[in-house]
C-alpha cells in the first residue's frame, strides 16, 4: 500500500467520523491525508442542468465544510491537505480524487440513519464505492469521532479463507501492519457443530465431514501465517455462522478489520460480495474492503 488516504466530509457527524478514522490511520503511518469535499457540477446540457448560481453557493458550501474539517483536523493535532471538487455525484468525485492520487484508501462515516451506536452502516456515497471504487474502502463506525486521534494501530484483522480475494486482502492488511507497526489476527470461520444429525449420513459421517474442513481452515490458515515472516502474526479458528463472529469483533480484539471483495466481476473494483454486504451493515469495528485482484 502506498499513496494518499482520501477522507470524504460532507461535514455532518457521518464525516466527522471519517476524519477520525481517517486521521488515526494517517497517524499511525506517517502521512497527511487529503480531505474531500464534493459539491454537485454543472451540467451543461439535459434534464441534469443545474443553475449556475446554485452550483456557486453549493461550491462556497464545500469551501465552508473544509474549513470546518481543517478547524476539527487542526484542533486534534492533524495536518492534512484539502480539496474541494465538483462531481455528478459524491461518489463520483471522490473515486476520481482516489484515482488521480493513486490512493491507497478511501474513507468514510457511517449513514446516521438508524443503526446502533458503535456499529457501521454505509450510506448512499458509501454504497456505490463499495461496488465501484478502484481502491480499498474504509467505513468508519458511528461514534468514531469520540476516539482520540493518537489512538494506536495495533492489531489489524484479517477476515481469511483460501481464496484469492481474501488473500489479496491479507497482503494490503501486511503492508499497513508494516506501516504502522501493528500486528495481524487473521481469523477464519467454520460451520458449528449440527445438534441435529441427518438420519441418512450419521452423526459420525457429519462429524468427520465437519473435521475435515476444520482441518483444511487450518492448514490454509497455518500456510498464510508462514508466508507473512516480516509481520507478527496469530491466527484463530472462530466457530458459527461468518458474520455473526466477525461482526462480534470489536476493539478489544482488533482495530481495523479488513476483508476481500466477492469472487467475480471487474477486477480491481471493489464489489461486496454476501459476506461483506451483510458485514458492512453489522461491523462494530472500522472494516476495510479491498478490490478484487486480477488473478
Amino acid at each position: 500500500m502506498s499513496g494518499r488516504v482520501v477522507i470524504g466530509y460532507d461535514g455532518t457527524g457521518s464525516g466527522d467520523d471519517a476524519l477520525a478514522l481517517g486521521a488515526i490511520i494517517c497517524r499511525a503511518i506517517g502521512d497527511a491525508p487529503l480531505v474531500v469535499s464534493v459539491y454537485p457540477e454543472e451540467n451543461p446540457i439535459g434534464i441534469g442542468r443545474v443553475d449556475a448560481e446554485w452550483v456557486a453557493y453549493m461550491r462556497d458550501h464545500a469551501n465552508e465544510l473544509i474549513g470546518c474539517a481543517r478547524r476539527l483536523l487542526e484542533g486534534r493535532g492533524v495536518d492534512a491537505d484539502y480539496r474541494v471538487v465538483g462531481s455528478g455525484s459524491a461518489a463520483h468525485g471522490l473515486n476520481d480524487v482516489a484515482e488521480e492520487e493513486a490512493a491507497e484508501m478511501i474513507v468514510l462515516g457511517s449513514t446516521a440513519r438508524g443503526g446502533a451506536r458503535r456499529r457501521i452502516s454505509p450510506g448512499s456515497t458509501g454504497e456505490r464505492l463499495l461496488h465501484g471504487a478502484t481502491c480499498p474502502v474504509a467505513v468508519a463506525p458511528r461514534g468514531m469521532r469520540d476516539e482520540p486521534a493518537d489512538r494506536p494501530v495495533q492489531r489489524i484483522g484479517v477476515a481469511f479463507v483460501d481464496t484469492p480475494e481474501a488473500k489479496e486482502a491479507l497482503q494490503v492488511a501486511s503492508s499497513l501492519a508494516e506501516r504502522t507497526g501493528a500486528g495481524l489476527r487473521l481469523f477464519t470461520v467454520v460451520a458449528p457443530r449440527a445438534e441435529v444429525f441427518a438420519p441418512v449420513t450419521g452423526r459420525d459421517a457429519e462429524e468427520a465431514f465437519l473435521a475435515t474442513l476444520r482441518e483444511n481452515a487450518q492448514a490454509a490458515l497455518d500456510a498464510a501465517l508462514a508466508s507473512m515472516p516480516k509481520v507478527p502474526a496469530t491466527g484463530e479458528l472462530l466457530e458459527g455462522d461468518t458474520v455473526d463472529e466477525l461482526a462480534a469483533l470489536d476493539d478489544r480484539e482488533i482495530d481495523l478489520l479488513v476483508c476481500g471483495s466477492r469472487g467475480y466481476g471487474p477486477v480491481r473494483r471493489v464489489l461486496l460480495g454476501g459476506v461483506s454486504s451483510r458485514l458492512m451493515r453489522r461491523a462494530a469495528c472500522p472494516v476495510v474492503v479491498v478490490p478484487r485482484c486480477s488473478e
